[in-house]
């Protein structure tokens, strides 16, 4: 009888190892302190790590400023895909939101991502790096998409 239940509970845990898992680059995405009205889209990359198709069903703000988009085509096994997350920055003070992402894993079926920051009429003019809302990654496959039709 124990041999079963060892048996049993083996068994659970490969089952378990042999699922989709939900990975985020970061769970907090900090604003710092920006401009009124300012660029209040950011990215968060989630990555499928386990061995079956991972499907985000739903991703929801704690409010109305604070407004996510996501794709429900399922990320295969070691791919990822973007969460863009864009925040009212036309509402002055500080803000930590918190947004729930609800996927297929059976671990994390539903995980929790943040953002914060503070918005000040008097925050310093934003560089280059601190605007761009998507990741550097994702400019140079852009550049070369462009280099390539250029070439033809």
């Amino acid at each position: 009888m124990k041999k079963l239940f060892a048996g049993i509970a083996l068994f659970g845990t490969f089952a378990i190892a042999a699922a989709q898992t939900i990975t985020f680059d970061k769970t907090t995405y900090d604003y710092g302190t920006v401009k009124p009205s300012s660029d209040g889209t950011r990215y968060f990359t989630v990555t499928n790590t386990g061995d079956k198709p991972l499907v985000l069903s739903n991703v929801k703000a704690s409010c109305g400023c604070t407004t996510p988009e996501f794709s429900t085509d399922p990320i295969m096994p070691g791919k990822s895909a973007k969460i863009k997350v864009g925040y009212n920055t036309a509402i002055n003070g500080g803000f930590n939101k918190m947004i729930e992402v609800f996927s297929n894993d059976p671990a994390n079926s539903r995980s929790v991502i943040y953002i914060k920051g503070t918005v000040d009429a008097n925050a310093p003019e934003a560089t280059a790096a601190q605007t761009k809302a998507e990741p550097v990654a994702d400019a140079k496959k852009v550049a070369k998409k462009t280099k390539k039709v250029a070439s033809k």
